[in-house]
């Protein structure tokens, strides 16, 4: 038993008495519980406007939490086996930028995949840390980057001794896992902190035979997306910490960007998805895992799918595998995977996470149900036999190797010029190109921009993925360093 009872929710609790007691508003916001905006509170319902509150003193402050956030943060690091948690309602990318924000400084070298998100690098532009990058390998049949290798991590360190942090998937949106024990490690005795973007890795606190998580492996931060896997509002999230961050600087790094006016709405998720989590959690991901397997036996008896698991692992690059991700690859039907993604939502309204040039996404949690699977078969079903082809000349690349010639931060800040794509080979890149989701950059500010990545980018475009980043919406043009700059 642990110092707390987890089938408590403090914040939600005060919310509660704070309905009771009819307080009346002379405070934000300015809708008042719902009355000056009757179709809010039509949309939303009474419940939720009528708690739609601000801080004040029975319900605390997430800038300095004294009582019952306090309690919520304390409960929930003991729930996630952590030293100290902090509720974040700027989603996982404010977590992960306040990881970097907190590590590093400016002229700093951090060590990272090139796989990340787009806020990792995001941080960089921020801060003027440099980025180390380890680029990973690549699985060419499905069109994924994998881990990183223990060796790449190692020698990287041993050309960057001066390097103040490594930063880890755990795990990539795929479900690729690196040995984040060992990294960890390695990092530590070199004096390296280690940060953890865990944003599709809650579960692994609680389910039985998941990959390590973060705390177990002994990192120092971990930024986990309670309103992916855990249930949770979006845009909700936590950071953790082990006992080698300083907390009150963590938090000051919090506060030089997350609002001041935090919305309870999605304090209380936290808190009750926790309790949730905490409670339930072991149960409720055992039944995820199954109708996963379920599901991808299924699929891969369809034929031309490729449902892949844990039989990907190797020991190194897929050093572990999260058995709760469906993804499918879908080249061997003669489709890329953001077209079975369009078919799916557009003819038969099923909305997938995501599809990128190879793969469609299925990202299952405590909420799924068999019957839904049930439909999402019989439609992969149907796209293969109504729309299949051939597949010679599919393309397969998902991640590309950068040549990074200029820091993220002096690239998106520097003198730039505007030219139509076509014209950018060997020019440096200032802005972000990226497909949303998953949301990793083709390009990041200081990149080399070359043919193979223009390539890429015009057919992602074609194929009709999300793409975003750029000034210019269309992608028909990049702002680029102007010559006389570098």
């Amino acid at each position: 038993m642990g110092r707390f009872n987890q089938s408590r929710a403090p914040i939600y609790e005060a919310l509660e008495e704070f309905r009771r007691d009819r307080i009346v508003p002379f405070d934000v916001p300015g809708h008042k519980r719902g009355r000056g905006n009757p179709e809010l509170a039509a949309l939303l319902g009474q419940q939720c406007v009528g708690i739609d509150v601000n801080s004040m003193k029975s319900l605390d402050n997430l800038c300095h939490p004294v009582s019952v956030i306090r309690e919520a943060e304390e409960m929930a690091a003991e729930a996630f086996g952590a030293a100290y948690v902090f509720l974040m309602v700027g989603g996982t990318t404010s977590s992960v930028q306040s990881m970097v924000l907190s590590a590093c400084k400016k002229g700093d070298k951090i060590i990272l995949p090139r796989n990340v998100h787009r806020s990792v690098i995001n941080a960089l532009v921020l801060n003027g840390a440099i980025p180390i990058y380890v680029n990973p390998d690549m699985d060419s049949r499905l069109g994924i980057a994998l881990g990183m290798k223990v060796s790449q991590v190692e020698r990287t360190i041993q050309e960057h001794p001066d390097a103040v942090a490594v930063l880890v998937n755990n795990p990539t949106y795929y479900g690729i896992c690196s040995d984040l024990r060992s990294i960890v490690c390695m990092a530590h005795a070199h004096g390296m902190k280690v940060l953890v973007d865990e944003a599709h890795g809650t579960h692994f606190y609680f389910g039985e035979k998941m990959p390590l998580s973060a705390m177990e492996a002994g990192a120092d931060m971990a930024a986990v997306s309670m309103h992916k896997s855990g249930g949770s509002l979006t845009q909700s999230s936590f950071l953790l910490t082990g006992i080698g961050m300083n907390p009150g600087y963590v938090r000051q790094i919090i506060n030089l960007t997350q609002t001041t006016s935090a919305s309870y709405l999605l304090l209380a998720s936290l808190d009750i998805s926790r309790r949730n989590l905490a409670l339930r959690g072991k149960e409720q991901f055992a039944k995820v895992i199954s109708l996963a397997e379920y599901a991808r036996e299924e699929i891969n008896r369809i034929g031309g799918y490729y449902a892949y698991t844990a039989e990907l692992i190797n020991g190194d690059s897929i050093f572990d595998f999260d058995r709760t991700k469906l993804t499918v690859n879908t080249l061997g039907i003669g489709l890329a995977g953001i077209e079975v993604y369009d078919l799916l939502r557009d003819e038969y309204d099923i909305q997938m996470e995501l599809g990128d040039i190879a793969n469609v996404l299925a990202y299952l949690s405590i909420g799924d149900r068999e019957r839904d699977m049930e439909r999402l078969i019989g439609a992969l079903v149907e796209i293969r036999r109504k729309y299949g082809r051939d597949n010679t000349g599919m393309y397969t690349q998902e991640y590309i190797e950068p040549k990074v010639a200029v820091s993220p931060q002096n690239a998106f800040y520097a003198e730039k010029e505007s030219l139509p794509l076509s014209e950018t080979e060997g020019r440096i890149c200032s802005e972000f190109v990226m497909c949303y989701p998953p949301g990793i950059p083709i390009l990041a500010p200081g990149e080399e921009i070359t043919a193979q990545i223009l390539e890429y980018i015009t057919y992602a475009r074609e194929k009709g993925c999300s793409m975003t980043g750029p000034e210019d919406p269309a992608i028909e043009r990049l702002n680029v360093l102007k010559e006389e700059w570098m």
